[in-house]
């Protein structure tokens, strides 16, 4: 019982943070949506009663000897009928269109809510398949759920209102016609409620088995996998198998629908039973002279628009227990709390750098990995210093990055900042000292300028200043010759996008470093895609432009490597040697075994 009292809690708040998401999203629109609501719900009313009015008119009028005076009292009250009912549809226009405005600004406001909880989560998180379970059942409802709880509401209110009105007039005839009619409809919304429990409990389970099934889709149609796929193949392998996947999911949800079917069969029978009888005993009423024609009329109608508005809340509480569970998996990913924390108060960033950055015996284990990535890390780059990390794959070079801009804390040690604990500094500020490329830099399907000043958008961009940045990339050449130049959109994503060969988009990523004015610079494989003459170009340049900027370079060419003025010979997880190059050289360790085979190969 006690879990059952948690869940209906837990869906009571769920339901509880929807409403204050959609007020957020706009309260002039929702106190518009309520004004309409009102009005909307209560003028069908006096339309019933207007047309019972203008029936026993007519009635009284059959036995009258002066028709022209008849048609005198007759005429106000359909002219008034007449007017009453344009002003209702003139209003459910009017609400239809707030409520679909209103609906747009709430999809808007939840698609930045979830962009900004995709923003703010750790870097842990998408090395994650749970969270990415959670993000794609987030993205699978935000577009459509909180707005789908609008409208539920606003139809229940509606419905509900509407109901009220019809229920006092029936109950004036006789109230077990109303709670007949009421009762009727119980069943089919048990048999809604189980369906949308049944279908988000399914949901849940099959969620990774619905990614695997988009994984086939998107590797089918994005351009990175359309080489492979043909020189080896393999479409129609991806093909079938997303076939495979999409036939277990339709089957299964297939056969929640049918099991719904059958239950709404049995419910819609005794439902049809309780509703004719009812309308049968208005009928003999009248045949009795019980009650008038215009109460018959009137009777009728509102019997028939009860059993719609009854319909209308079934369906909206139906939608909104739905919507309801459906709404904890946009809250699931929403309620995620990062691991690397702002500090509060924050220290102040040392400008500039004096003693430069110090790793003290860091050690570090990726979260849900028994594998220990780094153990008793100790370096130091100081200010104007080139540090040059090497080792074999997997060795922890990178991993050595991400501590270094806190994307991940360490596990146990520390990193300094001119002697100030990292975790000390605002994540802002922090970054904002450092400009990195990774060997998987983005590439941004955008112009050749913006490519560049995504580097530093706190920066104006500058067509003088972005060129320099590519000069110094040994890039401006190739922009240059591009059909508008830096205006070029890159890519083919877009409309007269032009694409670039590996080597061109790493000189971009490059110039986009170069832009970024930092005092600590890291390049991670910065030059992989460049042959030796232009990656001599780029060194240079980068050397020279190195002033008391710490610099750090991650590469796999040793012929690079020999620029640094210290090198740290990473060995799983470990350094095991440094020095300057020819230190190392001497040692005729890990380091001189790898510079000789590579320098085997040039000889």
């Amino acid at each position: 019982m006690q879990v059952s009292w948690q869940a209906k809690l837990g869906q009571a708040l769920r339901l509880g943070r929807a409403l204050q998401l959609v007020w957020r999203s706009g309260a002039s629109w929702v106190m518009a949506s309520i004004t309409l609501l009102v009005l909307q719900a209560f003028l069908p009313l006096l339309s019933l009663y207007l047309t019972k009015l203008i029936v026993d008119a007519v009635t009284a009028g059959l036995a009258a000897a002066d028709k022209a005076a008849v048609f005198s009292q007759i005429w106000p009250l359909v002219l008034f009928l007449g007017l009453t009912v344009l002003v209702s549809n003139a209003i459910e226009l009017i609400f239809e269109l707030v409520n679909e405005a209103h609906g747009e600004v709430v999809r808007d406001y939840t698609f930045s809510l979830l962009h900004a909880k995709s923003i703010a989560v750790d870097l842990e998180y998408y090395e994650n398949s749970q969270y990415y379970d959670a993000l794609h059942r987030a993205q699978q409802e935000a577009h459509y759920r909180p707005a789908s709880v609008l409208y539920g509401l606003t139809r229940l209110c509606l419905n509900g209102l509407s109901s009220l009105g019809l229920v006092g007039l029936l109950v004036a005839l006789h109230p077990a016609i109303a709670l007949l009619l009421v009762g009727a409809m119980l069943p089919g919304l048990l048999v809604r409620l189980r369906y949308a429990g049944s279908l988000y409990r399914w949901q849940r389970r099959q969620t990774e088995t619905e990614r695997q099934a988009d994984y086939f889709n998107w590797m089918l149609i994005q351009s990175e996998y359309a080489k492979e796929l043909r020189l080896f193949n393999l479409g129609s392998l991806f093909a079938e198998r997303f076939g495979r996947l999409r036939r277990q999911l339709r089957q299964e949800k297939l056969e929640l629908a049918r099991d719904r079917a059958i239950w709404q069969v049995l419910s819609q029978m005794s439902a049809t039973a309780a509703v004719y009888g009812a309308f049968g005993f208005i009928a003999y009423q009248a045949a009795i002279g019980a009650i008038t024609l215009g109460d018959l009329v009137m009777y009728s109608q509102a019997f028939t628009a009860l059993q719609g508005t009854l319909k209308g809340i079934l369906r909206s509480l139906m939608q909104l227990y739905a919507d309801n569970l459906f709404l904890g998996n946009l809250y699931e990913f929403l309620d995620l709390k990062p691991k690397v924390v702002e500090p509060n108060p924050a220290s102040p960033i040392p400008q500039p750098l004096r003693h430069g950055i110090a790793f003290e015996q860091v050690s570090f284990q990726y979260p849900g990995s028994s594998r220990i990535a780094l153990q008793d890390i100790s370096l130091t780059v100081k200010p104007g210093e080139v540090v040059a990390l090497v080792g074999e794959n997997g060795s922890g070079k990178t991993t050595t990055i991400k501590l270094l801009c806190r994307l991940y804390d360490p596990t146990s040690g520390r990193i300094t900042l001119d002697k100030v604990d990292l975790r000390q500094f605002s994540l802002g500020d922090l970054r904002r000292q450092i400009t990195v490329i990774f060997q998987d830099y983005a590439k941004y399907n955008l112009s050749v300028q913006d490519n560049i000043w995504l580097g530093n958008i706190d920066a104006q961009p500058a067509p003088e200043a972005i060129a320099a940045a590519a000069h110094y990339a040994d890039a401006h050449r190739a922009i240059e010759s591009l059909p508008q130049g830096y205006d070029t959109v890159l890519g083919k994503q877009f409309t007269q996008g032009e694409d670039l060969s590996v080597g061109q988009w790493q000189k971009v990523a490059m110039a986009r470093t170069f832009w970024r004015d930092s005092p600590i610079i890291v390049l991670d494989e910065p030059t992989s895609a460049l042959d030796p003459k232009a990656e001599a170009e780029v060194f240079s340049q980068f050397r020279q432009l190195l002033a008391r900027q710490a610099a750090i370079l991650i590469s796999h060419r040793l012929s690079t490597v020999k620029l640094a003025d210290r090198i740290y010979v990473f060995e799983q997880g470990r350094i095991v040697e440094s020095g300057s190059h020819s230190e190392l050289m001497t040692k005729r360790g890990l380091y001189a075994q790898l510079f000789e085979i590579q320098a085997q190969h040039y000889r």
